[in-house]
């Protein structure tokens, strides 16, 4: 089973705006300049893009419709077919009301209701809003509408309530920060028209681009005072550096570089999930390794970390999946497309990684812990005639020694052209974006690509992560707190309580296995010392005349086996212990748990406390904690058997 059937990798070029609303002076004076170059750079990037690949899917632009520049590039990307969506920092009826510059109880209500409002330019601007909201995606953060409209509604009543002017303003501000975050995170270049001042005012324009350049999103800052010459930023120490000339200049050149960046893993990712087969469980040999754990471990290989059976992809949204899937059902309700996306192609995708991973990673520390023994056996056997006595039948023994060398060979030679450490990287590495991915759709958050842990041979798992996530979109529904318990208590924490567990269990179980192949190596070294002991006491004895001088000539060689046996054995366990590194996979899973419990108690106790304090920023930064762990743990995994690749056991 491949995973083209669920996959459907279609990459696209995601994009996020920015910019001064229409009552920015330097704006307003070269209005139909700004335009126009926004519009010549739409069709640079289509361009640049359709010379790229052809067949990709057209770009999605995220814009928080806020007045100006943000509705201008919604207006230019609609005229291009280009996919638009409005991750709304208010419910979609606040958001049209503030934006439209309602100014009075009526006309707020009006606007909230759908309805026009009394003063002729708030209702023309609401419905601009909204011809523009009707062909959106929305994603409405609207957990804290009725204190904002509130507010407003003080504001406009008594402009010299300082506290409700203040509060308004504060509230409004990390509500906007909240949706530019969400654009940010699921952006590959932002566009942003500034004029290069204020970088401090949150929620700002300014703002909104400091913050993509420290999430690693590049911005492509156009100045109102001089459009033509945009430049292409990559770094927050770059804001204080003047636009260079589009003229042969740099920026076209990083324009391109970036295009290329979002494309070019593609061929390799899709010949990857057409190529690797999902397979039910893992064959005899390659779950040696797995056996292994559970021999020393003191836990049965079917029993939690030792699985050796796979769940199949076309299994799993009825199986483990099930009660995931329907909680995601209870909460978004009518959003059928999101929902038929998780269970159609994240769920399944995260099974074929998952078990594809499982079986390589069997392959090749089973293929490696398989050649230290025997190499240890090739000795054994090598020298096994001896205590019988039969030197004369030497070749039959050396032909079994030489018989495990060529396998040792075979062995390494296989997993390399196979490539099982590089595949299984890459597929571990798919399988752990995924894993959480539910929690992290259903909350409209994203990790940027640049903030994503890298592997040595290609970055195909990030991309392909990225891009099906993405292509699924921001959830359809208006945030709320009952929305946000929902996904906490039914979709996060079940997933947090799992993997604590598992964590915590993997660490006791790895702990136990490092000890006790400690013990077992220690034992087989004690062995050859009590062995040439008892010879050398032998010796000792015919000196003395308390032994007959026949005997140590007659039990040499099976000492001699002893001495050569035990050590050799001894070590290629101590090698096994050292390629497998249990004590630090142990720790790095204590520590994992020990980060996921710390989460677990955050998210209950605010599950459990104050109700106004279950708020969309509140919710969403525990899901980026989670999704913050996972990473850590991919990085420290990585950076363990990252170099160790299939070698001979020399």
């Amino acid at each position: 089973m491949s995973a083209m059937q669920f996959a459907q990798w279609r990459p696209h070029l995601s994009l996020g705006i920015t910019g001064h609303r229409a009552s920015n002076s330097l704006f307003a004076a070269n209005r139909e300049a700004v335009i126009e170059t926004l519009s010549s750079v739409f069709d640079t990037i289509d361009r640049l893009r359709l010379e790229q690949h052809s067949d990709q899917s057209s770009p999605r632009l995220h814009s928080l419709l806020a007045g100006g520049v943000d509705q201008i590039a919604a207006e230019l990307a609609r005229k291009r077919d280009w996919r638009l969506i409005a991750p709304l920092p208010f419910g979609a009826g606040l958001n049209v009301a503030i934006n439209a510059n309602a100014a009075t109880p009526a006309d707020i209500a009006a606007c909230i209701a759908g309805e026009s409002a009394a003063d002729p330019k708030v209702a023309a601007e609401a419905a601009k809003i909204v011809s523009l909201l009707r062909r959106s995606e929305t994603f409405e953060i609207a957990d804290r509408d009725e204190e904002i409209r509130s507010l407003l509604e003080k504001c406009l009543a008594d402009p010299s309530n300082e506290d409700a002017v203040r509060r308004y303003d504060t509230l409004r501000s990390e509500n906007v920060a909240l949706a530019g975050k969400v654009m940010i995170e699921r952006s590959d270049l932002l566009i942003a028209v500034w004029d290069r001042k204020m970088t401090d005012l949150v929620g700002g324009t300014g703002h909104t681009i400091l913050a993509a350049l420290e999430q690693g999103v590049p911005v492509l800052a156009i100045d109102p005072g001089d459009p033509e010459n945009w430049s292409v930023l990559s770094r927050p120490e770059e804001l204080g550096h003047h636009a260079a000339s589009m003229e042969d200049g740099p920026d076209r050149a990083r324009l391109r570089a970036l295009l290329e960046m979002v494309f070019l893993p593609s061929a390799d990712g899709t010949r990857a999930l057409d190529e690797e087969r999902w397979k039910p469980k893992g064959g005899f040999g390659i779950g040696f390794y797995r056996r292994l754990e559970s021999t020393f471990g003191g836990r049965s290989v079917k029993s939690g970390t030792t699985a050796s059976r796979y769940e199949a992809p076309d299994e799993i949204a009825e199986g483990s999946a099930a009660a995931l899937l329907a909680a995601a059902r209870n909460a978004l309700g009518e959003d059928g497309q999101l929902l038929s996306g998780l269970r159609e192609r994240i769920v399944p995708l995260f099974a074929w990684a998952d078990g594809v991973s499982a079986r390589l990673s069997d392959a090749y520390r089973s293929g490696m812990s398989i050649n230290f023994l025997l190499s240890a056996f090739a000795i054994i056997f090598g020298i096994a005639y001896l205590p019988f006595d039969l030197a004369k039948y030497k070749w039959a023994f050396a032909s079994v020694e030489l018989a495990l060398l060529l396998a040792i060979v075979l062995i390494t030679v296989v997993g390399y052209r196979l490539a099982w450490h590089r595949r299984w990287f890459e597929t571990r590495r798919l399988a752990e974006y995924l894993r959480f991915a539910p929690g992290i759709v259903l909350m409209g958050v994203a990790r940027p690509i640049k903030r994503l842990p890298r592997g040595e041979n290609g970055e195909w798992p990030e991309r392909l992560s990225r891009d099906i996530l993405r292509d699924l979109g921001l959830p359809a529904i208006a945030v709320d707190r009952t929305y946000l318990r929902s996904i906490l208590t039914d979709v996060v924490l079940p997933h947090v309580k799992r993997q604590r567990s598992y964590h915590m269990a993997k660490g006791r179980q790895l702990h136990t296995v490092h000890h006790r192949l400690d013990r077992f190596a220690e034992g087989c070294f004690l062995a050859a010392i009590v062995s040439v002991t008892i010879y050398l006491a032998i010796e000792i004895g015919v000196r003395v005349d308390a032994i007959a001088a026949s005997v140590p000539y007659a039990i040499a060689k099976s000492f001699t086996f002893m001495g050569v046996a035990f050590p050799t054995l001894g070590a290629s366990i101590a090698g096994i212990r050292f390629f497998g590194d249990f004590e630090r996979f142990a720790a790095i899973s204590n520590s994992t748990a020990s980060k996921l419990s710390n989460v677990e108690q955050r998210i209950e106790l605010l599950l459990s406390g104050d109700e106004r304090r279950l708020v969309y920023r509140s919710a969403s930064d525990l899901v980026r904690v989670v999704d913050e762990i996972i990473v850590d743990e991919i990085e420290n995994w990585q950076a363990v058997f990252g170099a160790k690749h299939l070698a001979l056991p020399a």
